[in-house]
């Protein structure tokens, strides 16, 4: 929970009753290994923060292939938040990776905050803002990279995330085979 507090107050100041209410609207789940927090066509009931795992938005293309679009792991907001607002499904998944620990807000709890914490809706605009800066970022290099490029990239970026995450996402979130990510690996070594 006070990972989560963190977090929070890197965004704004919170009082103690603002952040004792913010504690009591979260509820600790566990999120077994290849279990969804979210599906596509379904609207996302709520907003998660990692506590411990990895998770993966992923979607198929149009040939049926599954593609790993992004890896969220500890210390990290989880969630389809423009689905999650709009209260419209999701074109994508969001699936556990690794066995996890998530505190959950349900939509409810989530507006009760934005509507009883006075700058509350500030502070989740620059949470929001930052999270998809870090998306930009770690996604733009991967177009104009060649693939040890991208690959060496993703270790010196996620370097607690090369041992933990199966090589076929790491693969398909950089946008290549298995089998050259196989061989980049065994090149660099």
């Amino acid at each position: 929970m006070e990972e989560l507090i963190e977090y929070i107050l890197q965004f704004g100041n919170l009082n103690k009753q603002q952040i004792d209410l913010i504690k009591s609207k979260a509820t600790e789940i566990e999120v077994r290994k290849d279990e969804y927090l979210s599906e596509a066509g379904k609207i996302p009931k709520q907003v998660g923060f990692v506590l411990e795992g990895i998770f993966r938005f992923c979607y198929y293309n149009n040939k049926g292939q599954e593609i790993t679009d992004y890896l969220i792991d500890e210390n990290h907001f989880v969630t389809d938040y423009q689905n999650f607002e709009a209260g419209m499904p999701a074109s994508q998944y969001l699936q556990a990776i690794t066995d996890s620990r998530v505190l959950i807000f349900s939509k409810k709890d989530w507006d009760e905050l934005l509507n009883t914490i006075i700058g509350w809706d500030k502070i989740v605009i620059k949470i929001v803002q930052k999270c998809l800066v870090e998306k930009i970022e770690r996604r733009s290099p991967l177009v104009s990279e060649d693939a040890t490029t991208r690959y060496l990239s993703f270790i010196q970026k996620f370097p607690t995330l090369a041992n933990r995450v199966p090589l076929s996402y790491i693969a398909s979130y950089l946008g290549i085979t298995q089998q050259s990510l196989s061989r980049i690996r065994k090149n660099i070594r």
